[in-house]
């Protein structure tokens, strides 16, 4: 499938036929399913198979979970057959080998960011995760790992060794995406609230309007290139 934008575009929490079916008509790469029953976005992996199965083969489908063990794992696997599995909580980089011996699939391991320090944390997981994902902390009160809507300092990306593969996530919008891109460089992004009318709830349009978003932050990156 070619993608309307050379920026891989992650669209997490999805729930129904709609907002899947937009999300990879749009040019979404990557499609994230959230098994996390605190969550507003929580699926069963029966849903999720049925879901995926309407797109499979056109997009990467990312199965994200939090601390899971390996019996809800060889559920989640079982119904859903993900390209990659998404680890969102406290996994140690021994839980990322072990989950990739077990699975036999690539690992994207998420981390919080809010200061430099937070990214010294992947240090232990370089050439054991396959991706990186960054995303804002939580703030004080929420139970969930992402998906809260807030952001983070994006020149923080600029202290990460260039050849770090990660996705940006945290709060990105239609309004903000162009700049998060500018100021990073990242490859990747994801987003989740930031396409959303209340949580758990996509809304198309503003999926639309992200990936015009999208669109034009790739346009300004090839400008910049051609100066």
């Amino acid at each position: 499938m070619k993608r309307e934008t050379p920026l891989d575009i992650k669209i997490c929490g999805l729930k129904t036929e709609e907002a899947v079916d937009r999300a990879v008509a749009l040019g979404a790469t990557h499609i994230g399913f959230i098994f996390f029953p605190k969550s507003p976005r929580n699926i069963e992996p029966s849903d999720a198979g049925r879901l995926a199965d309407r797109v499979r083969g056109r997009v990467k489908i990312v199965a994200v979970t939090v601390n899971a063990d390996n019996d809800d794992l060889d559920e989640i696997v079982d119904q859903l057959s993900p390209d990659i599995l998404q680890l969102h909580g406290s996994e140690s980089p021994e839980r990322v080998l072990n989950v990739k011996a077990v699975y036999g699939l690539p690992v994207m391991k998420a981390f919080s960011v809010r200061e430099a320090d937070d990214l010294k944390k992947i240090d232990p997981y370089i050439g054991i995760a396959d991706r990186f994902l960054f995303d804002a902390k939580p703030p004080a009160g929420s139970e969930l790992p992402g998906g809260n809507g807030v952001s983070f300092n994006w020149t923080l990306m600029h202290l990460l060794d260039g050849s770090v593969d990660y996705m940006l996530s945290g709060g990105l919008n239609k309004d903000n995406l162009a700049e998060a891109v500018r100021l990073t460089g990242a490859l990747g992004i994801d987003a989740s609230s930031g396409v959303e009318s209340a949580p758990g709830v996509k809304d198309l349009g503003l999926m639309d309007a992200f990936f015009e978003a999208a669109r034009e932050a790739e346009r300004q990156t090839a400008a910049g290139r051609g100066k």
